[in-house]
């Protein structure tokens, strides 16, 4: 790589580290001077590591005038930097927190940093509310301008503590009464801006604060956080002399808020240092243990996760006591927006996907761990890969029974999961996901639905599940479903398969061609 380029901002958040040790810092100002000319309470949800934190700092150093860090930037000369502003700044994002105990006093002392940094202090250090209002008050009063309170990661504490319900409540009130505290200091505040993973409902923690503005999928601010295909074809251009572009944007770009898709920063900072690897670097910091957790205890099966259509209020709300996985799962990063469909009464709903290829491996091989027990898939995996590229429907057949061969006693003996059709279809679905495969679950037809549409090169498979002596392959046969793709010019191969709950594995396993 040349020597002479900037350096990459990896792990780095604060906007003076970045541009005084010439960093390379794509301008996210543009977006920043748009939020804060038209709004004033600002809540944004991304999932983590999308650069939620480097644009708060942004914010920041905007406010306070640190006019000589936008030299060249968008905002330089179209913001009074003359004018400086008090900024309160709020971060959960280091440590954790177990009670509404240890967030009280996590509150008093990020309070208590920024009376340091105000030169100012709290009559009353021991009142969480109060010291609040009393910072944001006196904190106007000493500077004689409004002031901006700027709060990161404002849900960690709960999500921390998200499969401990009690604990989980008792802290999302103990939040609920901090934030309050903003909208009852409106004649003082000229700006607030929070960001976090997850939006909770109003009527929890922003019961408070109703007059926020959420511009999480307001499409003017899609691009707020992450990288466009521009700033790679542009900006990073030089970092990726010699890399497949396409490949590159099939692994790591995919999410959508509604404006450009976008990649998560941290897999391209980390693929260009990492010398072109191509690894799950976003995923791999942090498994999603309590997702996988819901997943097996609600039977929520991963064939679901295809042609999913959600309506607007699943996505504008999250309530811990009632948690809706599709919810759960695109806020946090794991699904995205494929489509947003306005009908004609302009009722809103949105197509969700996997966004890229980095999650659908990541994701399907932790279910894969979780759905089995089974820590050595890869041989199978290259084995059902080679099958499905040669057309070999024998090899195929050894490689989904030996799947299931695999899979300890115990996972059945404690629940009755093996009379679910849609478990053993969600096993074979993980291992052809887990390859980054095309496919189609519950493909539509005018006959009805094929279980599993598999693309790969020239080939179309065609797969049909069941339990017990059903003929699938004749179900495919007596529907047509193979007429569907008879004009893509592809082999199409027809492919039934039975399962035994008592043998718990295939029994029964036919093909035939078009």
């Amino acid at each position: 790589m040349n020597n002479k380029l900037k350096k990459l901002p990896v792990g780095i958040y604060t906007l003076k580290e970045i541009i005084g040790n010439n960093y390379l810092y794509i301008d996210k100002t543009e977006i920043a001077l748009n939020v804060i000319n038209n709004n004033k309470y600002v809540f944004l949800s991304r999932p983590r590591r999308f650069g939620k934190s480097l644009f708060l700092d942004t914010l920041k150093n905007i406010f306070e005038g640190n006019k000589e860090l936008f030299k060249g930037l968008y905002i330089y000369k179209r913001w009074n930097f003359e004018k400086k502003y008090p900024v309160i700044k709020i971060s959960f994002a280091n440590g954790k927190v177990s009670s509404r105990k240890e967030l009280d006093i996590e509150i008093i002392n990020i309070l208590e940093e920024n009376q340091k940094s105000l030169g100012l202090e709290c009559k009353d250090t021991s009142n969480v509310s109060i010291c609040f209002r009393d910072l944001i008050i006196k904190a106007s009063e000493r500077y004689n301008e409004k002031v901006v309170i700027l709060i990161d990661e404002y849900d960690k504490p709960i999500l921390d503590n998200i499969n401990k319900l009690e604990q989980a409540n008792e802290i999302r009130e103990g939040l609920a009464n901090f934030y309050s505290v903003i909208k009852g200091s409106d004649e003082y505040l000229k700006f607030a801006f929070l960001t976090g993973v997850s939006k909770f409902s109003k009527t929890s923690i922003f019961s408070g604060l109703n007059n926020i503005t959420d511009i999480t999928l307001n499409a003017r601010y899609g691009n707020i956080c992450g990288y466009t295909q521009k700033d790679i074809e542009t900006s990073f251009l030089p970092y990726l002399q010699g890399v497949d572009l396409e490949k590159l944007k099939t692994w790591y770009n995919g999410y959508n808020f509604l404006k450009d898709k976008v990649y998560n920063p941290y897999n391209v900072l980390l693929f260009i240092q990492n010398d072109y690897k191509y690894k799950n670097y976003w995923f791999e910091t942090g498994t999603p243990t309590f997702l996988i957790k819901l997943i097996k205890e609600k039977n929520y099966f991963l064939p679901q996760f295809s042609n999913l259509i959600v309506g607007e209020e699943l996505l504008n709300s999250f309530d811990i006591n009632n948690i809706k996985i599709e919810s759960l799962f695109l806020q946090t990063g794991y699904l995205t927006i494929d489509e947003q469909i306005i009908d004609e009464d302009d009722f809103i709903e949105y197509k969700l996907k996997i966004p890229n290829k980095e999650v659908k491996k990541s994701l399907n091989n932790i279910l894969i761990d979780h759905l089995t027990s089974n820590y050595r898939y890869q041989p199978i995996q290259k084995l059902i890969l080679k099958s499905l590229r040669n057309a070999d429907l024998d090899n195929l057949k050894e490689a989904f029974i030996s799947i299931f061969a695999s899979i300890p006693n115990n996972n059945y003996t404690k629940n009755n999961i093996s009379h679910y059709e849609g478990y053993y279809a969600s096993i074979l679905y993980a291992y052809l996901m887990s390859l980054g495969l095309e496919l189609i679950a519950e493909d539509i037809t005018n006959k009805g639905r094929i279980d599993l549409t598999v693309k790969i090169e020239d080939k179309i498979y065609i797969i049909e599940f069941k339990i017990g002596n059903g003929n699938a392959l004749q179900q495919i046969i007596n529907k047509n479903y193979a007429q569907k793709y008879m004009n893509e010019g592809k082999k199409i191969y027809l492919v039934g398969i039975n399962f035994d709950e008592e043998e718990r594995n295939i029994t029964g396993f036919e093909c035939d061609k078009k």
